[in-house]
């Protein structure tokens, strides 16, 4: 009988592949939205991922990202450093400021200034230069991506050079040197991110009573995480997070006020409706065409189970080949676009989910088509 099912599958080629292909449709449509979805969301906790080693962040309590402008006294390293179980906490500012390159354009950046004694902080890895580099005269480093995109120079005659340590810029009227270029993760925020120490940054930034963005703190060796966080809370009124948690609150806050999370759920369920009309719609007019097959195979006895059995290996089949199909297109537009500014991450993750959605199809399409098959009368095929 399993036979006979892989026969009557594939008799029609051109209606084979058109199950085939409408569930391989759907699988693409799923998977590569899904694996969209899921990196532009690492994306947005890449630079806290990228930045510090550090147990704790603390914040302003009304901080609702990596780049909310919300910041605190200076007052409060101090205090948060007198908590008992913290090790060693350290400065961290972050801004936005115009920059001014040698050519004459001007771009908003992200300054950030990392603690003058440690460099805590500091991004993941020096292309050119050292860390210790940060501490020379007006020094800035930047990054790799930027140098020959953002932030490369253009001559009178209108060709473009990447630029390189030396090169000097001018952020917010104040004479910096390019000294090192770094390597970071793609991140969500598109703005050039430059790097120079916490008193130089101070100095740089427009004067304001508040310029304390983060405080990074290391915790004593069996401090309890939590307990600390809350003492840091009720002893400085601040926020105190784990670099998960700083993560999670910045991913939630850009996709939901972005809209990203409703736009690619609307996509992922369409392509899971998609998905299930097409193949129930052809499935359905499969099962009509073979309707005095299958009426005949019950006028021989087969019963109600074996036609189940039959039907449910015709889906399936279709189902596994569409999805192999669909999933490996996926694939391969993530690794097209890899080098590219698209964000793509399929996590082990997607091709489950993926498999559920089809299977999904799969069951719907296959139950709407097997109700016809069961109420078929043996005796059709004896009509002309």
């Amino acid at each position: 009988m399993n036979f006979v099912a892989l026969k009557m599958l594939v008799g029609d080629r051109l209606k084979y592949l058109g199950l085939v292909g409408g569930l391989a449709f759907a699988a693409l449509l799923v998977t590569q939205q899904a694996s969209i979805f899921t990196g532009y969301a690492l994306r947005t906790g890449a630079w806290i991922r990228d930045t510090s080693s550090a147990d704790l962040w603390i914040m302003d309590p009304q901080q609702e990202h990596t780049d909310d402008q919300k910041r605190m006294i200076s007052t409060s390293l101090q205090r948060i450093r007198s908590v008992d179980g913290v090790d060693w906490a350290v400065p961290m500012f972050k801004g936005y400021m115009p920059a001014r390159l040698a050519d004459g354009r001007v771009h908003q950046i992200r300054v950030v200034g990392l603690d003058d004694a440690t460099l805590e902080g500091a991004p993941p890895g020096m292309q050119v230069g050292s860390l210790a580099d940060l501490r020379s005269d007006r020094a800035v480093f930047i990054n790799r991506t930027d140098t020959d995109k953002k932030l490369a120079l253009r001559s009178a005659d209108g060709t473009t050079r990447p630029i390189t340590v030396g090169d000097r810029i001018d952020i917010n009227d104040h004479d910096t040197v390019v000294a090192g270029i770094y390597t970071k993760s793609s991140e969500f925020f598109w703005e050039p991110v430059i790097y120079t120490t916490y008193s130089r940054a101070l100095r740089i930034a427009p004067p304001e009573r508040k310029q304390l963005q983060f405080v990074l703190a290391k915790l004593r060796p069996g401090a309890d995480v939590a307990a600390v966080q809350k003492q840091i809370t009720d002893t400085t009124g601040l926020a105190a997070y784990t670099r998960d948690q700083f993560e999670s609150i910045t991913m939630w806050f850009i996709l939901i006020q972005t809209g990203i999370l409703i736009n690619f759920g609307i996509t992922i369920a369409l392509g899971f409706v998609i998905g299930v009309l097409v193949s129930a719609l052809l499935l359905y007019t499969f099962m009509l065409e073979h309707s005095r097959h299958f009426a005949a195979l019950k006028a021989m006895g087969a019963s109600s189970w074996r036609l189940i059995r039959m039907v449910g290996l015709q889906v399936l089949i279709v189902g596994a080949a569409g999805f192999g199909i669909g999933i490996g297109g996926a694939a391969i537009t993530g690794k097209f676009f890899a080098g590219g500014d698209l964000a793509f991450a399929m996590v082990w993750q997607i091709p489950v989910f993926g498999a559920a959605a089809i299977l999904c199809c799969c069951l719907v399409a296959g139950g709407l088509s097997l109700i016809r098959v069961l109420r078929l009368e043996p005796g059709i095929v004896f009509k002309s």
